[in-house]
Order: C-alpha cells, then sequence, then structure tokens
C-alpha cells in the first residue's frame, strides 16, 4: 500500500500545475466568527468586530480599506450563529462599492467554533472563489493603508502575510514569530514559541493566491489545527515560497478590554503619528 503521506505530496504537486494560474481579481474574507471571550463582558451580547471605535464599528475601518483595493471583487464576512443578525443587520446600514456577504458558520459557542481555518475552508465550500484571496482578522485595528499590503504582492504575485519588527521578548512568546531572508521569504514559522529564534511576529493578514486555496481543504483533511490562521502559513511555507510583508505603523489585536480601551484612548487624545490615517477617515 501506498505511504499517505506520498500520495498528499502527489496531490499537491497536481493542484500546484493544474491550478497555476493568475488572478486578475480578489475576494477577502473577514474572520469574525470568534467568541471573544476574553473581552468579557463587552462582548457578551456584541460580535467584537461590530464594537465601536470613535462611533465607528471596527467592522466598517476594516471593509473600507478593502475597498480600497482597485481588484477587490466581494467581501465577504464569516460570522457564528449567535451574532449573525446583528451582521446581517450591520450590513442593511452599510454602503460599500462590492458587495459584502454574510456567511453563517452555523456555531453557537466557544466550544463548538470552526476555528479561523476552517472557517475559511467553510465559505471556500460555500462561495466560488475563482479569485485571490485576502484574508483578514475582524478584530484587528490597523494604521497603515491596505493597499500598500496588496501592491507588495501585485509585485511578487506570492502568498504573504504581514509581520512586524517587536522587541519585547515577552511579547513574542504571545504570538507567531517568523524567520524571514533577504528577499523576505518566509523559512521557518513558529507559534508562541519559548525561545523565538527572530524578533519577526505575524499579524492576520494575508494574502492568498488562487491556486493556493485547495490547500486549505488538505490541511485540514491533514488533522491539522484549525484554529488560529496563522497556523496554515506556517505549514503552508513548507510546500511552496510564501513572503512577508514588513508594515509600517501599527496594528492592534483587540483581544482585551485593555487593549480595546488602548485604542479608543488613542483616538481621544488625537494620537496624529499613530491614528493619522485613520482620524481622516471619521
Amino acid at each position: 500500500m501506498l505511504d499517505p503521506t506520498l500520495l498528499i505530496t502527489a496531490e499537491i504537486g497536481i493542484l500546484f500545475t493544474i491550478l497555476g494560474k493568475r488572478s486578475e481579481t480578489m475576494k477577502a474574507i473577514i474572520l469574525a466568527a470568534g467568541y471573544a471571550t476574553r473581552l468579557y463582558p463587552l462582548t457578551l451580547h456584541v460580535p467584537k468586530a461590530l464594537l465601536p471605535i470613535a462611533d465607528k464599528p471596527i467592522l466598517d475601518y476594516i471593509v473600507e480599506e478593502l475597498v480600497s483595493i482597485p481588484v477587490m471583487k466581494e467581501i465577504l464576512v464569516v460570522s457564528n450563529h449567535r451574532f449573525a443578525d446583528q451582521f446581517d443587520a450591520w450590513k442593511k446600514t452599510a454602503s460599500y462599492p462590492v458587495p459584502v456577504s454574510i456567511i453563517n458558520d452555523g456555531t453557537t459557542s466557544d466550544q463548538n467554533k470552526l476555528g479561523a481555518i476552517g472557517d475559511i475552508q467553510l465559505v471556500l465550500s460555500k462561495v466560488p472563489v475563482e479569485e485571490d484571496l485576502f484574508v483578514i482578522a475582524g478584530d484587528t485595528f490597523f494604521t497603515f493603508p491596505l493597499l500598500d499590503f496588496y501592491r507588495y504582492y501585485e509585485a511578487i504575485r506570492k502568498d504573504c502575510f504581514l509581520v512586524k519588527t517587536i522587541s519585547d521578548t515577552e511579547q513574542l512568546r504571545r504570538m507567531g514569530v517568523v524567520e524571514i531572508n533577504q528577499t523576505q521569504q518566509v523559512i521557518g514559522f513558529e507559534e508562541k514559541p519559548q525561545n523565538p529564534k527572530s524578533d519577526k511576529a505575524s499579524f492576520a493578514g494575508y494574502i492568498y493566491r488562487q491556486d493556493t486555496l485547495p490547500l486549505f481543504r488538505v490541511y485540514l483533511e491533514q488533522g491539522r489545527n484549525p484554529d488560529a490562521p496563522g497556523h496554515f502559513p506556517a505549514w503552508l511555507h513548507t510546500l511552496k515560497e510564501v513572503y512577508a510583508y514588513p508594515f509600517e505603523g501599527e496594528c492592534y489585536d483587540i483581544g482585551t478590554p485593555e487593549s480595546y480601551q488602548e485604542v479608543n484612548d488613542l483616538f481621544r487624545s488625537g494620537c496624529s503619528d499613530k491614528m493619522r490615517h485613520f482620524r481622516g477617515k471619521l
């Protein structure tokens, strides 16, 4: 009997050969199906992506950036069942130049959630995606244009994700740590290492080529971790070229009441160096 590993390797090789085409358009998935238990009580009755910053939901800041990408064709927001109605209500009041769809992943609690990678595959199984794919966490607040990230991708046409230099070792131990070479190709990736091998940390913004998308199914069929979105590029870079985009600015993972308060305080204080990009959109 053939080794299953050899069969999987052969399948991946066939996918690369058959699907190695270039897409001229893009869709986006915003991951907003988590339950944000660390933010309780703020998120007991409101999804994290709809929490306001300066009286505007976090989700609106993200969508405004995504629609600035000239090839963006559609934005897909994946929600859990518990908060799907709130996202549907948000959609009714939103007005953007590209279609926005809400995908209900059917889960009802933190115990039966699909995980970020599981949600990506769910969307891919429900919605035809024949374009390149931008994936971003719905709880991410950043102070740089996503258009710059897209332009980087457009120049290299390789799977890539956001990274930033972090000098604090304790902070690195709570993040995905990335090793890159002189061309910014990823040569190592480890989630939450006790002994970080570099000072480059990954953030939850990714652009994947269309021919990479079938590999989400392969990843999950191998029984790999479906939760944090960084697990996928950590595996992917061992199969094909993946690159890191070192962004300039700040990227806030709004995971605790303290970090949520920090971002709101920065807005209120008029901290122009960090918030100028978004303050101009209010």
